[in-house]
């Protein structure tokens, strides 16, 4: 066998194996866009949840809407509704920081 031969040989297992490479990034990106489409799409219903709540409560909206909510967040995949924690939750196993501290229980009714 000779030197060009050897060296055909190695170029066509240095293109299979940048290929393989290729395939694997891509494959990885995907799944990126995927869980960005996901945890977007899981905001949107939780967001228009908590709309809909929001004003039911305070400004006597219908409860029809917040009903319409859930069945839109039940019907969402599973997987979109539990890919991720909901932005602003802490992660668990992590001390809620969102309280006060001693001596800082400050409310709105206190103003």
């Amino acid at each position: 066998m000779g030197l060009m031969d050897r060296l055909k040989v190695q170029a066509e297992q240095l293109a299979a194996q940048a290929k393989e490479g290729t395939a694997q990034v891509q494959a990885q990106v995907q799944a990126r866009v995927d869980e960005a489409q996901s945890r977007r799409t899981r905001d949107s219903l939780l967001r228009d949840l908590g709309a809909a709540y929001f004003a039911e409560v305070r400004q006597q909206g219908p409860h029809q809407a917040v009903e319409q909510a859930l069945a839109a967040l039940d019907s969402a995949p599973t997987a979109t509704v539990d890919a991720a924690p909901v932005s602003g939750a802490p992660a668990p196993g992590t001390p809620d920081t969102s309280t006060a501290g001693p001596g800082q229980d400050f409310r709105l009714d206190d103003i």
